[in-house]
């Protein structure tokens, strides 16, 4: 089977002059020659393809694929992590994970918290701040915590981003304006304990891989997960895998809204319990990091007692068990790559 890997290399975008918080989603060359070595270990011929100028340009010559590991994050737009299954569709080629509809939904934080919010699944109340005006006219109730409406890695998330005064939200969200040109996204705090949920599969066969707890060290931005947080986790931040009553709920409550979005094959949701100790769903991440060391989604299965090629297994089996993805004649076989 020729499998083409499709992504966005960091070191492409910073040579271009692009600044590091931009590039921050974007892949490094471990991270290619990771999947590149568990998909040939699985018998698959493989060809790196690289960004959606360097797919459309091999699809313009001709180039295709039996299916295409996709991790592209896009550089522009709202449906930037849509362009290239988009782009894969057009030409009726099979790839792995999330479909076009579903990532440029997930993308937009209060587009998705208003899906799971009406499909019953718990999530913080909010308000979109489109203009610094309206933070005069908010009618949620102090504290609230502001971000980018449309960011990942925790981009646009700092120490301010918890806001107890109309004067810090205006300032946050026209921070938020200023820098990234997305409306800002205002929720309800939650003051309890933050999860991430790694989840693998797609509809019923969906399964939870592990429940991780975040515990900020004393060096920490308090507040939350934030973008430095993320970045210097090995000084700031501590992960436990846990299975209490409430960790239990939070992996359910992940479940119900990786199902209810028709996520696939693998990825994250993140979740924070309010002050009663009852989990809510903050965002979903379809296209988690899958650094070989780095990243929630590897980090959480490797304290699931799961090994790098366990988890890309088990996303892969789960795209090649999707027939419907698969044009007629070109069904796989999944004995042929066990």
């Amino acid at each position: 089977m020729r499998v083409g890997l499709t992504y966005d290399l960091k070191d492409d975008y910073l040579a271009q002059g692009y600044d590091k918080e931009t590039c921050a989603e974007f892949d490094s060359i471990d991270t290619i020659d990771a999947i590149d070595a568990f998909l040939t270990s699985r018998g698959c011929k493989t060809e790196r393809i690289g960004n959606i100028q360097a797919l459309t340009h091999a699809l313009a010559t001709g180039n295709r694929w039996d299916l295409v590991f996709n991790i592209a994050e896009g550089l522009y737009g709202r449906g930037r992590e849509a362009q290239v299954p988009a782009l894969l569709d057009a030409y009726g080629i099979p790839y792995v994970f999330s479909d076009p509809l579903v990532l440029s939904l997930t993308l937009d934080k209060a587009l998705t918290k208003r899906v799971v919010r009406d499909g019953g699944v718990p999530t913080a109340d909010f308000q979109v701040i489109h203009s610094v005006h309206e933070t005069n006219n908010t009618s949620l109730a102090f504290p609230l915590f502001v971000k980018p409406i449309a960011e990942g890695t925790g981009k646009g998330i700092t120490s301010k981003s918890l806001v107890r005064t109309e004067k810090e939200l205006r300032a946050s969200a026209q921070d938020i304006h200023a820098r990234f040109g997305q409306d800002a996204l205002v929720e309800q705090y939650l003051p309890g304990r933050e999860f991430t949920v790694g989840i693998t599969g797609i509809g019923a066969n969906a399964r939870v891989i592990g429940v991780m707890e975040i515990h900020l060290l004393e060096s920490a931005d308090a507040c939350g997960y934030t973008y430095d947080n993320k970045q210097q986790y090995e000084e700031r931040v501590r992960y436990t895998l846990v299975n209490d009553a409430e960790a239990k709920t939070a992996g359910d409550v992940a479940l119900s809204a990786w199902r209810l979005l028709g996520c696939r094959d693998g990825g994250r949701i993140d979740i924070r319990s309010d002050a009663n100790g009852r989990p809510h769903f903050l965002e979903v991440n379809p296209l988690a990091g899958l650094h070989p060391v780095l990243g929630d989604l590897v980090i959480l299965s490797k304290l699931a007692g799961l090994t790098y090629h366990d988890l890309l297994g088990r996303i892969l089996d789960s795209a090649l068990s999707d027939r419907a993805r698969f044009p007629l004649d070109k069904k796989p076989s999944l004995t042929a790559y066990a």
